[in-house]
């Protein structure tokens, strides 16, 4: 039977510190500790520590001289979002709908792995919704969502994941983060090769939110991406 890797609670600061190495080096399905006792939120703390300091000193520096030295564009996401919606959508919307759909399925538990083979068949379906008939194109959505509600339903009681899923989750962890970074790339006006380090503070997330979602757990994650991008938003306001 396929089970998670049990890292022990960690207990002080440095503990989940020690343990983010072993995880980058060969991740694994673990025990989440969730956010119900102090060591979750130490752990929490100390996550939210790293991330921004990783980004602040070291990721977005090297960036900035990156895109000084290739003459790159700044992002432009953000300019067509109406005055007033940039700090919900970064602190509240994002971090929700982006952990939900790159990580909230990461646990490998049956039921999450059905809603992600549907959301993909959704997915397929909007790209070429043109080329379906409107009748059919309801069909298909009605059979659809009755199929991601049936499963999630009849999957419900079975908890741990398949053994070809465990075995393959280094791989699936990190191609989600590369997959992750490189969405990200749509927040440019322009493309290119040179444009792929512009994504380096996105590949640093993923990696910090993926342990992080294993190792205390989906909520967890979703406050740590807002706390960091408050604290971008702050940086950014400031001008610092």
């Amino acid at each position: 039977m396929a089970t998670r890797i049990d890292i022990p609670a960690p207990s002080r600061m440095p503990g989940v510190l020690r343990e983010l190495p072993t995880f980058l080096k060969r991740p694994a399905l673990l025990t989440p500790i969730g956010l119900r006792t102090r060591e979750g939120w130490t752990a929490l703390g100390t996550m939210e520590i790293l991330h921004v300091a990783g980004l602040f000193l070291v990721v977005l520096p090297l960036l900035s001289l990156w895109q000084q030295a290739m003459h790159l564009p700044s992002p432009d996401a953000f300019d067509k979002l109406p005055s007033g919606w940039l700090l919900p959508f970064a602190v509240a919307v994002a971090p929700m709908v982006e952990e939900s759909i790159f990580r909230g399925w990461q646990t490998g538990r049956p039921r999450a792995l059905w809603l992600l083979a549907c959301a993909v068949l959704f997915a397929i379906l909007a790209v070429y919704a043109k080329a379906v008939g409107p009748v059919a194109l309801i069909a298909l959505l009605l059979v659809l969502a009755v199929a991601a509600l049936g499963g999630w339903i009849r999957l419900r009681k079975r908890r741990e994941p398949p053994a070809g899923y465990v075995a393959a989750y280094p791989a699936i962890f990190w191609i989600v983060a590369l997959l992750f970074a490189g969405v990200h790339l749509m927040n440019y006006p322009s493309v290119s090769m040179l444009s792929l380090p512009m994504v380096l503070p996105q590949l640093w997330a993923a990696l910090m939110l993926g342990f992080t979602r294993q190792r205390i757990g989906l909520p967890a994650a979703m406050l740590q991406h807002a706390g960091a991008n408050a604290a971008t938003l702050v940086l950014v306001h400031f001008g610092v």
